[in-house]
């Protein structure tokens, strides 16, 4: 299962920092995502998804050691 580390207000939405989800690729971890956590729904489509480190295409397959980070945007100072 994939790991996807969850910051900021995705992290408040699923109510966890952390999950594990088995998807075959970013477009299904998405949909996973937002049906097994409905708040994430509004948050999702405004993230930065990064996959190893990286972004990438939503037909990205995962691996199961995977790591898939979820960025919301954010302002500093």
């Amino acid at each position: 299962m994939t790991l996807v580390r969850l910051f900021a207000a995705a992290e408040e939405a699923a109510g966890a920092p952390e999950l594990r989800v088995d998807a075959a690729d970013l477009a299904a971890l998405r949909a996973t995502l937002t049906t097994d956590h409905p708040a994430l729904a509004a948050i999702l489509p405004r993230c930065s998804v990064l996959v190893d480190g990286a972004r990438t295409d939503d037909d990205q397959p995962l691996t199961d050691d995977a790591v898939v980070d979820v960025l919301p945007p954010f302002a500093g100072g």
